[in-house]
């Protein structure tokens, strides 16, 4: 078996692993894509925290996303919140309740003893590969990186030691730049 087969059917397989384990800690309410849902509204910085960031990370359609971020709004585990500068956007933030619910789901325990015995350089040889198998895919797939704020070739440092999105000219807090952002586009 060449390797790209064996790549492939190890990530499978281990997705197939971790699958059910958050499900669990959520209870039976929520399926997976209510958790990767809130789980990327917990990542998002204030231009990626719409539905239409929403659907484009998780690769899924809108109207699926609709009723996933309506569930959860039922639920009580996320909130929407007018824009300051246009009332006509919404941002969706995960509310105290979900934020409890992801510390307890992710990562899954079942993650953390697997993950915790690795070595530590065997632990960022395997993020940096599959951190470039991802983008890789993202461009095959014509899709956007959603990486974060402070590996963006877009990032500003002001002059007061601050920082300054280079495609809004807005400012942005230290923790904004720590934030996944669905305009990112890796530093050379």
């Amino acid at each position: 078996m060449d390797t790209e087969h064996r790549l492939y059917e190890l990530l499978e397989r281990i997705g197939r692993l971790l699958r059910p384990a958050p499900r669990s800690a959520s209870g039976p309410r929520l399926q997976p894509v209510h958790l990767a849902a809130l789980h990327y509204l917990a990542r998002a910085n204030r231009y990626s925290d719409g539905p239409a960031a929403v659907a484009e990370y998780l690769g899924l359609t809108k109207g699926t996303v609709s009723q996933s971020l309506r569930l959860l709004r039922r639920e009580g585990l996320i909130e929407a919140v007018a824009d300051g500068a246009d009332g006509r956007r919404i941002h969706l933030r995960p509310t105290p309740a979900g934020e409890r619910l992801l510390a307890e789901a992710l990562p899954p325990p079942l993650w953390r003893r697997a993950a915790g015995a690795l070595a530590p350089e065997a632990a960022e040889a395997l993020a940096a590969g599959l951190t470039e198998l991802l983008r890789a895919l993202q461009r095959a797939h014509g899709g956007r990186t959603f990486g974060l704020c402070a590996d963006c070739r877009h990032l500003r440092a002001d002059p007061g030691g601050g920082h300054r999105c280079g495609l809004t000219g807005e400012p942005l807090a230290v923790e904004e730049t720590r934030r996944l952002c669905r305009d990112q586009e890796p530093a050379a």
